[in-house]
């Protein structure tokens, strides 16, 4: 996957994240054609940890999408600070397994609509 590729995908799973009904349909339309392990990857590992705090707000400060370049911004920041520290891998590393719990839903939603 390319970085472009890989930024198109962070932005359209990113929208299972803001405060307007999700359109889960075109989440799986725009990452249908990649893995899906990776793409549930994505979605857990780096996306959800970025994003999550959005739905845990009681007024959400994103209603209807996140801005791209702040988003690539954030999940490099996010990545290269796990790659050199062995505590913050082991803090995301507890985050990631919450938000797979916490979030599950997101990914059943998603990948109901791949290969209809």
């Amino acid at each position: 996957m390319t970085d472009e590729e890989r930024s198109y995908v962070y932005w359209a799973l990113s929208d299972a994240f803001v405060d307007t009904e999700v359109d889960y349909e075109a989440i799986a339309r725009q990452t249908e054609e990649y893995e899906r392990e990776e793409v549930k990857r994505m979605l857990y590992h780096e996306v959800a940890p970025e994003c999550h705090s959005n739905l845990e707000t009681v007024i959400p400060m994103i209603w209807s999408a996140f801005n791209l370049k702040d988003l690539e911004a954030c999940i490099k920041n996010s990545l290269e600070a796990r790659s050199r520290s062995y505590f913050r891998r082991k803090k995301d590393g507890l985050l990631i397994r919450w938000l797979e719990f916490r979030y599950k839903y997101i990914w059943v939603e998603i990948s109901r609509f791949y290969n209809r």
